[in-house]
């Protein structure tokens, strides 16, 4: 919805010179709470330890992908608040992916995935998006289980939050809780003067809200009973009855939104009054009343928001500008504007391991779609939050809402969804606050991209207002020489920084001479762009750990997803061997040499990788230290930083050990180690007592390295590492070389980021694993003017 917003009147209003408190509050409100929010999508629901999981990150601007940020941090964290890996993901229109390397050991318990932009930090950190991510372990000694019971509370909210006497009144009910709540629910209301004979009972439609329609009188005081279906019963407060004030009534239909506004032993009545209506942080709705009036109704129509969806929220001045009621609601609930995909063909089968495609019209103003596809197991459970609950609702929320994704549905209630809203206030910011002209501190601007601050230094001293010359070379592209000059405290900036490549910087003094002056010189680089600490609480969940008694019980998802990591690791073996085949027989080679001459019997095997420095250019001048160098050059090694900001190998998702010359050693030593020292690495997998290892062997005798760069040690030199590349979903069947017996894969095709292109169809392709009958196919996009497409259906 851009610029869509418009402003109505019941009656006119005569000029004025200056603004009034209220319109100062309204220019207040569109100038300075521009905010953001996140949704995240993940592969899977659970996870086993070893797992990856993948995720896909839109951030919004009210209805809108957001233009405001280009970088979005995404950081793992284990139930003690401990930062377990992070992620820098580069935003396209409001669009990143990536993902997380589960450990093997990881112990069993729920994991929390916190996501934010830079700019959100300016604004209360409840809005940053912590989603719970249970993970289980079969060798873990503690169990993930759900709770069956919880303790809960509940509140009654009455509409416009006014109870007035004889104002027939809606008032909604909501539980909260730690964690489950129960499954359903009633209630009576009584006069605590007469207890025994309800006035009105009620029941609920959700596990989260309940409503009921009541008149108050004056000087009677009432109370809600509830009990939920396993007996647990509580009493609650309705508010006191006030005997002046204003009543607010709101039904949205779909013409729009309309409102009555009822005064009781009000001074001057309703005249002056004003209703405001604002999406996000806009004006989209103004009215004044002039007249003297006890009554009045008017009805907003749905091209306030061009007819798309979200929440309105009505605020009620009176003629002080004083704020006197309040009210949200959605527009349209029972008419959602979603595009459905439109398919051009397919071809599904259920047989096991075949190839199944579904292609997507390239005529279609949709152009970039992420797709996940899973084997449906046919049990019909819904998804407890998706694409349409983190937009229009709970990215805005800071209350837990049980399953919000049930809101948005063929089949959903929408007097739960309008209860649910009576339940909630609007906390993205608070108008008296906007009244009294406060506004938000602004400290983190968004910046565009990455940026960096480059501090040279030459004979230990700062090089302040100089002129110095960077050298700086993108991966393998050809070096860009330019010159800067530093500023009064002697620094140098790197803006708008867009790769998510290693980026080799190296200072130097005289352009004419690059080499002539490199000593004495040194270049340190600070990223201006980073994570902020966490300092809030992690979210209650229906899970509870519990001490592992006999046989563990896993989860059928989970049992399926150990067995499909067992697949992968024996797929690689099998690959390994072949290629060990194929070279059986062949003259050895100078690497096979100076394998022999460098590692001793204990760290021979037939299951490894080898780089031979001393006798082939690596080019690893672009690298940091040997661990960056080593990032995806190896199958099945994979590494994760860890607390120190040091690389940690790891082999099919179990840590490796790390030995120097053949002695066992630790990551901060190697990071230290200057490239142009090491010799050769061997990667070896699942070799007799070594086991999972990357062996580092450093220069012998009058060993050099044959890289054609100079590759010392430099001081003068730097790595930016830039964004985290998502790694490569594979599609493809499981080699018959593996023998695999079962092929168990829940995920069979994710791709954050498929598109057309010259009008080719863009196509959904993957292989069935040994038992999917049924697939759930889950679509979402967005079009040049952000409409929604989001598409979910089961394929047999």
């Amino acid at each position: 919805m851009k610029n869509i917003f418009c402003v109505l009147l019941l009656s006119m209003m005569p000029p004025v010179l200056a603004q009034t408190k209220l319109e100062k509050a309204i220019t207040n409100l569109e100038n300075n709470y521009e905010q953001e929010k996140v949704y995240l999508l993940t592969d899977k629901s659970q996870y086993a330890a070893g797992d990856r999981i993948w995720f896909k990150s839109f951030v919004f601007d009210g209805y809108n992908r957001s233009p405001l940020s280009t970088t979005l941090f995404v950081e793992l964290y284990g139930a003690d608040k401990k930062l377990i890996d992070w992620k820098t993901v580069r935003l396209d229109n409001g669009e990143g992916s990536g993902d997380f390397q589960l450990k093997e050991d990881l112990p069993e318990q729920v994991y929390f995935v916190r996501a934010y932009t830079p700019y959100m930090t300016n604004f209360s950190e409840d809005f940053q998006i912590v989603k719970a991510i249970p993970v289980y372990n079969s060798n873990s000694p503690e169990s993930l289980v759900i709770s069956k019971a919880s303790d809960w509370s509940a509140k009654a909210f009455p509409e416009g939050g006014t109870f007035i006497n004889g104002m027939p009144t809606k008032v909604a009910v909501r539980l909260s809780g730690n964690a489950s709540l129960p499954e359903n629910w009633t209630g009576k209301i009584v006069d605590v003067q007469k207890p025994a004979v309800p006035i009105t009972t009620f029941k609920s439609f959700d596990k989260n809200v309940a409503s009921f329609t009541i008149t108050p009188a004056s000087g009677k005081k009432y109370q809600a009973i509830i009990q939920d279906n396993t007996g647990k019963s509580k009493t609650i407060d309705l508010p006191q009855v006030a005997d002046s004030g204003l009543h607010l009534e709101v039904n949205s239909t779909k013409e729009g939104i309309k409102y009555t506004l009822k005064g009781t032993n009000l001074k001057q009545q309703l005249q002056n009054y004003k209703i405001v209506g604002t999406i996000n942080h806009r004006l989209a709705y103004k009215a004044n009343i002039n007249q003297l009036t006890n009554e009045a109704s008017s009805l907003i129509p749905t091209k306030i928001s061009n007819g798309a969806n979200g929440i309105l929220q009505l605020a009620i001045f009176d003629d002080q500008d004083n704020l006197v009621a309040q009210r949200l609601c959605f527009i349209k609930p029972n008419n959602l504007k979603i595009e459905k995909a439109e398919i051009i063909g397919q071809s599904i089968k259920q047989t096991p391991r075949s190839f199944n495609s579904i292609d997507l019209s390239p005529e279609s103003y949709f152009k970039n779609y992420t797709v996940l596809v899973s084997e449906d197991d046919g049990s019909n459970k819904p998804d407890e939050e998706n694409i349409l609950s983190g937009l229009w609702l709970t990215g805005d929320f800071t209350t837990k809402i049980d399953s919000p994704a049930q809101y948005f549905t063929k089949t959903a209630n929408t007097e739960a969804l309008d209860a649910l809203l009576i339940s909630e206030n609007w906390k993205r910011f608070d108008w008296n606050s906007v009244l009294s002209g406060a506004a938000p501190t602004i400290k983190t601007n968004s910046e565009k991209y990455l940026s960096y601050r480059v501090k040279p230094i030459k004979n230990n001293a700062l090089l302040i207002n100089t002129n110095v010359n960077l050298l700086i070379r993108l991966g393998k592209n050809e070096p860009a020489f330019s010159q800067f000059t530093t500023d009064q405290n002697g620094y140098v900036y790197l803006n708008n920084v867009n790769t998510d490549e290693p980026l080799d910087v190296s200072l130097f003094v005289n352009s004419e001479n690059k080499d002539s002056n490199n000593d004495n010189l040194l270049l340190t680089i600070e990223p201006l762009v980073k994570p902020t600490p966490f300092n809030g609480n992690f979210p209650g969940t229906k899970y509870t750990l519990v001490k592992t008694a006999g046989n563990k019980t896993l989860p059928p998802s989970i049992s399926k997803a150990i067995n499909t990591q067992k697949n992968i690791k024996k797929a690689d073996n099998a690959e390994i061997q072949i290629e060990q085949v194929k070279i059986t027989g062949k003259k050895k080679d100078p690497k096979e040499e100076l394998d022999k001459q460098l590692s001793t019997g204990m760290f021979s095997s037939n299951n490894t990788t080898i780089f031979d420095f001393v006798n082939e250019d690596q080019h690893v001048s672009g690298s940091t230290n040997i661990l960056e160098w080593l990032q995806g050059r190896a199958a099945g090694l994979t590494f994760q930083r860890n607390n120190s900001g040091v690389s940690v190998p790891y082999i099919r998702g179990q840590q490796a050990k790390l030995y120097l010359d053949e002695i066992l050693t630790d990551p901060t030593m190697i990071a230290s180690l200057p490239v142009n020292n090491i010799a050769m690495v061997k990667i070896i997998k699942s070799s007799g007592l070594i086991g999972d290892a990357v062996a580092i062997y450093t220069m012998k005798g009058d060993m050099k390295s044959k890289s054609t760069k100079n590759e010392s040690s430099k001081n003068n030199s730097s790595i930016i590492k830039g964004y985290d590349k998502p790694s490569e979903f594979v599609v493809e069947m499981i080699d018959d070389a593996a023998k695999i017996d079962n092929d168990t894969r829940e995920t069979l095709y994710w791709n954050p980021n498929l598109f057309d292109s010259d009008y080719v169809p863009p196509r959904i392709k993957f292989f069935n694993n040994d038992t999917a009958k049924q697939y759930k196919v889950s679509i979402i996009s967005f079009d040049e003017d952000d409409h929604l497409l989001y598409d979910q259906q089961i394929f047999k």
